[in-house]
């Protein structure tokens, strides 16, 4: 027992959700994957899930397309972040970023990801939060 009475014992915190942090996260991961593509337009994001066959659990790799987070035109390009299925608005009716051109999108993208991760987009990304749907009463 004189090992025991060398520890400090305290209560374990609950491990409660962080909606600000996860939502951050997974705009860094997009913003992140957003390079890539530039880099590579045949990127494709791959992750692996669990599945049955024949009775035994096995992993699948299941590939998905990413979309680009940016659009063409004559004077150079715009950029998004999609946030909740939809891109969020960073001025009224303000979705996109111009940008001069697409050689200087990995550059832009560097200045998001550095905004998102000093908090900055926190109050924008959560109001572009999807919608809870209404609830409806069942009559008998």
């Amino acid at each position: 027992m004189t090992a025991l009475k060398s520890l400090t014992f305290t209560a374990l915190p609950k491990a409660g959700a962080n909606p600000v942090l996860n939502r951050r996260t997974t705009i860094l991961a997009r913003l992140e994957e957003q390079k890539l593509l530039l880099n590579d337009p045949s990127y494709v994001r791959v992750s692996q899930r669990w599945t049955k066959k024949n009775g035994e659990r096995v992993t699948i790799e299941r590939r998905q397309r990413v979309t680009p987070w940016w659009r063409l035109d004559p004077s150079g390009a715009d950029l998004f972040i999609r946030s909740g299925g939809r891109p969020i608005e960073f001025d009224k009716g303000k979705t996109a970023i111009a940008v001069p051109s697409k050689d200087k999108l990995p550059g832009v993208i560097d200045t998001l990801i550095t905004a998102v991760r000093n908090g900055e987009l926190d109050g924008l990304l959560m109001q572009s939060r999807p919608k809870a749907p209404a609830k409806t009463r069942k009559t008998a």
